[in-house]
């Protein structure tokens, strides 16, 4: 019941806009494209580090008794 009250209420505010003067405008379109740029750099930055990334899980021949040394003590 209170919805459709409050939705009553906002219709006529609606109508009161003019639909052609309602534009997010230049300030607008220079955010959008600053984003995007933000975005582009962020990407490339993201794709310089992931090439530099190494995957190869082969644990060091020095780390493996010490690790399993402590285990057992602890």
């Amino acid at each position: 019941m209170m919805s459709s009250l409050a939705a009553t209420q906002l219709v006529p505010l609606a109508e009161e806009l003019d639909k052609n003067k309602v534009t997010p405008g230049v300030l607008g379109f220079i955010v959008f494209a600053v984003i995007g740029v933000a975005v582009w750099f962020l990407m490339k930055s993201m794709n310089k580090h992931m090439k530099r990334v190494d995957f190869t899980e082969e644990p060091e021949p020095s780390a493996a008794p010490v690790a399993s040394g402590e285990a057992r003590r602890g």
